[in-house]
């Protein structure tokens, strides 16, 4: 056992459901340490105060950072077990935010059951799962933190003997080992294809199963609170991705990639698929001499057999065992889809086909007799089918303005040799886009003679226009365009679409046959923010955005970007502006008949838009979601939520009925408070203004540089796209991914909380007693400033100037150090005051029990790490850098530090 500073690390005795599973894993692991490396026991559990030797710095942060990661499993564990035990004491109605609560409070609300159906009808909640460079942890790490977590649910079954018991300790230990000896760090940068396989992992593991789990659950609830009246219960959830497809600065991501990325997804889904039809096959031994079929069944058994390429030998091989011959039909079918035609096999035209036959199935089995049967054997697969069909999910294409209209300009310097193309974005640019888009044919674009960006954008839409004619016309999601300045720039894209033969709108029967193409422009300074309802406006009145919108149901979905209006205005003007760019939209489209969907680009940290899920979307304004609502799902935010099934089904299910929840109840909520809205402008601007006022100070760049480790975030091979978007080294091109590392690592923290102290300061002198008591009142009854100072008081809580102090000593000049870390201080202290003040409490995180405990647990430890990667930083650049030999020896443990540090905060960016 390790003695020193141990209640430094371990749980206090206050926190009894912690304890026992806390105290497990600290034992392990220091049983673990006592083997691997004997020497670390009196660094490593201590609060921070001895100073380990330079050969035991490296062993010394892998333990450290394994630490947080058994934390972070053992805290998803014990808060699975309170709400088992929540759901068990006081019934599924009591768990927050599942289907069983929301659809409880919809009903005692007076909701009937036809307006409830309405709303279901159209609610679809879509994770979108990105490879966003904020992920330390390898498929291997996460695998090993998998066993883990399994093993600490096997303990918590009291059937086991002592000597069983002890087996599972062992093996629980075992795993600990591993972690260590496996090693954290990626030795290169990972490539696609190992993105790719990153996020198949977390499918493969959980979101196949547990999706049919949350339409389960839906069902139940329903069913419990509706009894009268049955409702329809169709998926409300879809999947899409942008791995393999995301090529916005990311050299890495090519037609090839894209390519071959739709073809392991449509693996994936299956397989998967496949492998549950043969468990069926092996299940369902129903004899047609024991039941009367029912005349649909046969219809479609006699259809599946027909197509199956081995009628006859199928029903040789099962005499008379019905539901097996069906679905070893089926299989074969399947094996056809998956691109093996050699058995004869007809392959499944859509997953919509597969989805009518197992239907039909799952009647069959009711019509006998054998409703559980159908419910938990046939329905699962039907509503896996219909969710992630043959594609696992929806794969985005993501390119950048810029790329675009290079590309077009490309194009038309081909097209018309000689003749001056007119500049980008100019009236003349506008111009001959529209006349482009008129016209009934375009000249064909000889890729070979495009410049190589040109040429790879067109190559792109060639696998676009590929994807739409296979087994799954849902293979490809939208052409999403970043950074979205002007409505030329979507219609830019709308018409290289058209150059790479993609038929559009009505000229695609978006029900049965190719979906029809979607751009979804995504606004994310605070200027495009503001520009979005003019660009939205221009846009609806265009024919070929028009003829898009009718083949899609009059639905325009639009993307919000959360981490670079965040690094443009600040926290709270950035927050203000999202909602106040969503209201102005919303209006919009109901003015041009449009019904907008909001895409979410949110991200882990509090900068990045990253809040707990239900009081995030609960947090929007009213009207906004009407149903249907996109949230990226990022990096480390993936595996937190998804790498365990108990964990991803209580997360999709909160996502899903968050949605549904805001659907039903927005409407009835009284109009906002035009005072409060009047309040947070004010204090929106003024926060803007401080903001502002920092990173334009001279030499801002230049303590940024030095006083964190974004230059050397590069070395830390997390992800496959570079760290800048063209390789520049001005703050408008470094990516927020990085900015937010950077000054999390630092623990100044600044994006998640400059320059609210200085607009609550100014607005309360201007307003004086008022504006107190109308900032009390806005905590009490705004959900959106309620969750602005919950969010900035948790930041704040986290920050450390003390530690930050620590990190500005790297910068060489004094006049510069002292003047930008002079005005953190100054503000954070600002900030401080009054976020207690209006919560009425007397010191940070009080109202947060949960970060309270986890932070106190490990700060010490993280406080130590912060203290060795100022000292690492100090070492790797006397030495001369990535560039120098003699550095080698300090990068290891920087690069350690900085997963160390991630882990503990609880994100990387």
């Amino acid at each position: 056992m390790l003695e020193q500073g141990r209640n430094l690390a371990a749980p206090p005795a206050d926190s009894d459901e912690f304890t026992e599973v806390f105290e497990l894993l600290y034992e392990l692991l220091a049983d673990v340490i006592k083997v691997r490396q004997p020497a670390l026991g009196r660094y490593v559990f201590s609060g921070g105060g001895a100073a380990v030797p330079p050969d035991l710095r490296v062993p010394a942060l892998q333990v450290t950072g394994i630490w947080f990661q058994l934390l972070s499993i053992a805290e998803e564990n014990v808060a699975m077990r309170a709400r088992r035990r929540l759901e068990s004491t006081g019934g599924p109605d009591q768990v927050t935010g599942s289907f069983s609560n929301v659809i409880a409070e919809i009903a005692a609300a007076g909701v009937g059951p036809e307006e409830l159906a309405r709303a279901l009808a159209e609610t679809e909640a879509c994770p979108t799962i990105t490879a966003h460079p904020t992920e330390a942890k390898r498929v291997t790490v996460l695998e090993i933190h998998r066993r883990i977590y399994r093993g600490l649910v096997g303990l918590e079954s009291n059937r086991w003997t002592p000597r069983e018991r002890d087996a599972l300790r062992r093996q629980l230990r075992n795993d600990i080992d591993l972690l260590w000896m496996t090693g954290e760090l990626r030795l290169e940068k990972p490539t696609v294809e190992q993105e790719v396989a990153w996020g198949l992992h977390f499918f493969q593991e959980t979101l196949y199963e547990q999706a049919p789990q949350v339409m389960e659950s839906l069902s139940i609830a329903l069913a419990r609170h509706y009894p009268e009246t049955p409702i329809p219960v169709a998926p409300v959830l879809r999947f899409a991705t942008w791995i393999g497809g995301d090529r916005d600065g990311n050299p890495f991501v090519t037609a090839e990639t894209t390519r071959a990325a739709l073809g392991e997804y449509r693996r994936a889904a299956v397989e998967r698929i496949s492998a549950r039809v043969v468990d069926l096959i092996r299940t369902l031994s129903i004899s047609s001499g024991s039941v009367a079929l029912p005349a649909e069944f046969t219809r479609t058994l006699a259809e599946v057999i027909r197509t199956s390429g081995s009628g006859e030998e199928i029903v040789r091989r099962n005499p008379g065992e019905v539901f097996r011959q069906f679905f070893v039909a089926v299989l074969e079918r399947l094996v056809a889809t998956g691109g093996d035609t050699s058995n004869g096999a007809k392959p499944y035209g859509s997953p919509a086909e597969l989805a009518r036959h197992l239907f039909s199935a799952e009647k069959a089995l009711a019509a006998v007799d054998a409703p559980d049967l159908a419910v938990m054997r046939i329905r699962p697969l039907r509503w896996e089918v219909e969710i992630f069909g043959f594609r696992t999910a929806a794969l985005d294409i993501r390119q950048n303005s810029t790329v675009v209209n290079r590309t077009l300009e490309a194009i038309w310097q081909q097209l018309d040799p000689g003749v001056p193309v007119p500049e980008i974005n100019s009236r003349l640019w506008r111009t001959r886009i529209g006349q482009d888009l008129a016209k009934a044919e375009l000249p064909a674009v000889d890729r070979a003679a495009l410049p190589a960006e040109a040429a790879e954008m067109m190559a792109v839409l060639d696998v676009v226009r590929e994807a739409r004619g296979g087994p799954d016309a849902k293979a490809i999601g939208a052409l999403i365009l970043s950074m979205t300045g002007t409505a030329a720039d979507v219609l830019a894209f709308y018409l290289l679409a058209a150059y790479a033969g993609l038929r559009q709108g009505e000229e695609v029967n978006g029900a049965g046959g190719e979906e029809p193409v979607t751009v979804i422009p995504l606004f994310e300074t605070i200027e495009d923010l503001q520009a979005a309802p003019g660009i939205m406006q221009e846009l609806f009145a265009e024919p070929v955005v028009r003829r898009s919108l009718r083949a899609r149901g009059q639905v325009q979905e639009i993307m919000l970007g959360y981490s670079d209006s965040n690094k443009d205005g600040g926290f709270l003007c950035s927050s203000w502006e999202l909602v106040k760019a969503q209201k102005r939209l919303v209006e919009v489209g109901r003015k041009g008949g449009v019904k907008i969907c909001f895409f979410h680009g949110r991200g882990g940290s509090v900068s990045r838009g990253g809040a707990p899920t239900g009081r995030a979307i609960a947090a929007q304004p009213a009207g906004t979601v009407g149903g249907r609502l996109r949230i990226t799902e990022q990096g480390e935010v993936v595996s937190s939520k998804f790498a365990n099934r108990g964990s991803a089904g209580y997360q999709l299910e909160l996502l899903a009925a968050s949605v549904l929840a805001h659907t039903v109840k927005s409407p009835r909520e009284p109009l906002p408070n035009a005072g409060h809205d009047e309040a947070v402008e004010a204090l929106a601007g003024l926060s803007l203004a401080s903001y502002r006022k920092l990173i334009e100070q001279p030499g801002l760049i230049d303590y940024f540089n030095a006083a964190s480790p974004v230059e050397e975030l590069a070395l830390l091979k997390l992800g496959s796209r570079p760290a800048r978007r063209f390789g520049a080294r001005a703050l408008a091109d470094l990516r927020a991914i990085p900015w937010v590392f950077a000054w999390s690592q630092n623990r100044h923290l600044i994006t998640g909380w400059y320059g609210m102290g200085t607009a609550l300061d100014s607005f309360l002198k201007v307003r004086g007693e008022d504006g107190r008591v109308l900032l009390g009142t806005m905590f009490e009854q705004s959900r959106f400033f309620r969750l602005m100072i919950d969010e900035v008081e948790k930041t704040l809580y986290l920050a450390d100037m003390e530690i930050a102090a620590l990190y500005a000593g790297l910068v060489p000049d004094e006049e510069v150090r002292d003047r930008i870390l002079g005005m953190v201080r100054q503000e954070y202290a600002r900030t401080v005051k009054h976020v207690l003040a209006i919560s009425g409490e007397s010191r940070l995180a009080t109202r947060f029990p949960a970060l309270y405990r986890r932070t106190e647990h490990v700060r010490p430890m993280i406080e130590r790490t912060n203290r060795w990667q100022v000292e690492l930083l100090r070492e790797f650049r006397d030495k001369g850098g990535a560039a120098a030999e003699g550095s080698q020896e300090s990068l290891v443990p920087l690069l350690l530090s900085m997963n160390c540090i991630a882990g503990g905060l609880g994100w990387t960016g």
